[in-house]
């Protein structure tokens, strides 16, 4: 078996068919069926069933799949450790972030030092859910993410960096701006500005406003937390945010914040990667420098208060 034989047969296999599985390892579609013939003829069995459709794993393509995955997982592994005889300056990091919020503030000051650490690294930064990015980690696309905890995966492990949280957020206007907590039935009939769901904290909110038998009324779905954030500072309804990062907005008086009665909803950055896979110069130093900035702003918020 050949490494590029066994990306072909893997990419195809995620892809459903061989025209994306022959883009995705950027070779045309002839070659690529050439090099799953030539593993079909070497192992003596169909890896695939062809429909007119999609291409389906047979019993001995499942078999070989999760193998597959762990051979090119050790493949690159090697390469990393030996690229590291080239020199503590080079090194390749592949990072994934699930907040949009993160990637924006403080994801540029980390990799700025970074740098000055490995200024030949080759750093690659995509973004994305918690779920994709810890999938993109199983099948070796990226080595570490930023991602909302907790993460029930098996092969992953993680590192709590950063916990909040999470509050309604308001206008200065709003008639209840004095009061210092909001209850669950009084939050549902306000015009919520939630985040999209699939997140792990629109989750924990729709489960707490379940558990309180509550139907809420969401005005707005979005994606990003500024941008929930600039429509409660425009008075276009009630948002849900984390106590620390929307501290520095209450504090110079753009939104105000309530404590939600009966609510434990807490909001947990972490960061994880494959759990025993290879862990690169880089990477460690990557590691340390996310858990200096984290700690770092949980001293300022503390001064804050």
């Amino acid at each position: 078996m050949e490494i590029k034989q066994l990306k072909a047969f893997v990419a195809i296999a995620e892809e459903k068919t061989f025209t994306a599985g022959a883009k995705r390892v950027h070779v045309t579609q002839a070659a690529v069926s050439m090099q799953i013939r030539q593993l079909e003829e070497e192992v003596g069995l169909p890896l695939f069933t062809r429909t007119p459709r999609r291409v389906l794993l047979t019993e001995a393509g499942e078999r070989l799949l999760e193998r597959a995955r762990r051979i090119l997982r050790e493949h690159d592994s090697a390469l990393e450790e030996l690229a590291e005889i080239a020199g503590a300056e080079h090194g390749r990091l592949r990072i994934g972030s699930a907040s949009a919020m993160f990637a924006t503030e403080q994801l540029p000051l980390i990799l700025e030092k970074l740098k000055k650490k490995f200024p030949h690294a080759e750093i690659s930064v995509s973004s994305g859910t918690s779920v994709k990015l810890v999938d993109k980690i199983l099948h070796g696309e990226i080595d570490v993410a930023f991602v909302s905890l907790p993460i029930e995966t098996p092969n992953i492990q993680t590192e709590l960096l950063f916990s909040d949280e999470v509050v309604a957020i308001a206008h200065p206007t709003h008639p209840m701006a004095d009061e210092k907590y909001i209850s669950a039935a009084r939050l549902a009939g306000e015009n919520l500005i939630l985040g999209e769901k699939g997140g792990n904290t629109r989750r924990m909110v729709d489960d707490f406003f379940d558990a309180h038998n509550l139907k809420p009324h969401i005005s707005m779905e979005l994606s990003r937390q500024e941008a929930i954030n600039k429509m409660v500072e425009n008075n276009m309804g009630v948002g849900i945010a984390g106590a620390k990062n929307s501290a520095k907005d209450v504090n110079e008086g753009r939104i105000i914040s309530w404590w939600i009665e009966g609510a434990e909803i807490k909001w947990n950055l972490g960061l994880a990667r494959l759990r025993g896979g290879y862990f690169s110069p880089i990477a460690k130093k990557f590691t340390d420098l996310c858990r200096d900035n984290f700690e770092e702003r949980e001293k300022k918020f503390k001064a804050t208060k």
